[in-house]
């Protein structure tokens, strides 16, 4: 067993995660909304499209991202703060560098390609290009605050994504605002604005950094074998990266290669919902993951993987509570929330729903492969399978396929990556259990989800579709679901726990 106060960290960490998720949720939902509406589908298309091709250079980013956390929070396992101090200064040198890559790449490459290749309507093309810089400085901006972000992370200050978010909800609401407004083209607008949130966000998140961690100083420091060890670690993770940011921002130029921003605006808008409901379940792997690889540092493996287990069911769980709901009301909550809603919206944001419900079991068993530090044969791996999807799709497309059936191969992929995974991280690390894995998770996890899905689509089939009924319908299926997970999800000592803690909180209550 865990100690208590890791537990309770844990658990107060995924609760402030899940008060930061609600409030973007309100929010956003409402923001997203009205920038469709006041941008049109054709320049919200071209806003998802030429941000995407920024998007795909981002995958040097996220591989420092994950060698950035995994070395901050190993030293923090270990407790050697002098280490700490060197590892931060050199992920911020190695961040700047990065940085000039990428944007030597985006202005030479990538500006050659949205010019030369994306299907845009060439009277939008000045403010493709515009949209294409404004994203190019906001992914700047973001690569240069990865090492504070991942101190925060690390450290589990959770209740800073909190503050911050609202902070950043509340300038989105002002971004939206604005660009009503505003007399300039509304796509170039957008785009400026948000580049400016982010630049205000950015900055907070360092000021909070400066001001709670003693080692976030920068001052330059080569140590050659830690940033060889950094560099190599970030190698591989970019080849794992590479593998996921061209299978998605791929997937989208083929799509819009065969029928242009429209249907990018549709797969957009699926994904942002998809983020949206899939956040549920990362926020608490957010929580989770530096305890995962804390408790691997301090030699406490078999705790560690019993995190990693943990974060696999629950994961599943905690996204299905909320995408059934969304499954089963699909049309009738795009339509209260867009009013226009573009056509195959529906299609992929089910398809998408259903690969993020297989993909959720990955972090946690991603967060203890990292821990080892051996990723070479995980990474080169896991980029070959995510790539896997990109001829795949083309073929659908290419022979008739529908613009939603590219989702396919995204689902196939996702189920074979979740057990290359583990396969790899069971021989680093034997204490992992394949038949355990595949049985008590993975099996037990869908035909909890196929229970839950079945039993709300009839439930859904019982009523109208209005607002009275809907959220009669979703209120319905979240209990229902959470019934089901409680009796066939949950082993009877943590159904016993769950009791005692819900005893405690009334008996609490009363007492005062």
């Amino acid at each position: 067993m865990l100690t208590t106060p890791n537990n309770k960290r844990i658990a107060k960490n995924t609760a402030l995660l899940y008060f930061r998720m609600l409030l973007t949720i309100i929010i956003g939902l409402y923001t997203s909304r009205v920038v469709l509406n006041t941008l049109g589908v054709s320049d919200y298309g071209v806003y998802n499209i030429v941000g995407g091709i920024v998007a795909m250079l981002a995958f040097l980013n996220a591989a420092m991202v994950a060698s950035s956390q995994r070395f901050i929070s190993f030293e923090l396992g270990i407790g050697n703060l002098e280490k700490l101090k060197t590892v931060f200064c050199t992920s911020v040198s190695i961040h700047v560098l990065l940085a000039g890559i990428i944007l030597l790449v985006a202005e030479t490459v990538g500006l050659w390609f949205v010019n030369t290749r994306l299907n845009i309507p060439s009277e939008r093309m000045e403010a493709a290009n515009w949209v294409y810089q404004y994203s190019i400085l906001t992914l700047i901006l973001t690569i240069i605050s990865v090492p504070y972000n991942s101190c925060i992370v690390a450290h589990e200050h959770m209740k800073a994504y909190a503050y911050v978010s609202i902070v950043e909800v509340f300038l989105k609401l002002l971004v939206v605002y604005l660009l009503q407004l505003g007399c300039f083209d509304k796509l170039v607008l957008y785009a400026m604005l948000m580049t400016i949130v982010a630049f205000i966000v950015r900055f907070i998140y360092v000021f909070y950094c400066k001001r709670h961690f003693s080692e976030c100083i920068y001052h330059f420091i080569f140590n050659k074998d830690l940033f060889k060890e950094m560099f190599a670690f970030a190698g591989w993770s970019i080849i794992g990266n590479l593998g996921f940011s061209f299978k998605d921002q791929g997937s989208n130029i083929i799509l819009n290669l065969f029928f242009g921003t429209a249907v990018n605006a549709a797969r957009g808008i699926a994904l942002q919902v998809n983020g949206i409901v899939s956040n549920f379940s990362y926020n608490f792997t957010m929580a989770l993951n530096p305890q995962i690889t804390k408790q691997y540092a301090a030699g406490n493996v078999e705790e560690s993987a019993k995190l990693v287990y943990a974060g696999c069911r629950y994961s599943f769980y905690l996204l299905l509570l909320i995408a059934v709901p969304v499954m089963i009301n699909i049309d009738y909550l795009l339509q209260l929330w867009l009013g226009t809603v573009p056509e195959y919206t529906s299609q992929f944001l089910v398809l998408a729903l259903i690969a993020a419900l297989i993909n959720v079991m990955a972090p946690p068993i991603v967060t203890a492969l990292q821990a080892t530090g051996k990723i070479k044969v995980f990474q080169i791996v896991i980029c070959i399978i995510m790539l896997l999807e990109l001829p795949l799709a083309y073929s659908i497309l290419y022979y008739g396929g529908k613009p939603y059936m590219a989702m396919y191969p995204t689902i196939l992929v996702m189920f074979i990556g979740l057990f290359a995974r583990f396969i790899i991280l069971r021989r680093l690390i034997p204490v992992y259990r394949l038949r355990y894995f595949i049985i008590n998770i993975v099996v037990w996890n869908l035909l909890i989800g196929m229970i839950c899905f079945l039993l709300s689509l009839w439930i859904g089939k019982c009523f109208q579709q209005d607002f009275i009924h809907f959220l009669l319908t979703s209120l319905l299926t979240v209990v229902l679901s959470g019934f089901t997970i409680y009796i066939l999800g949950l082993s009877r000592k943590e159904r016993t726990k769950i009791m005692i803690l819900i005893k405690n909180k009334i008996f609490i209550k009363h007492d005062k």
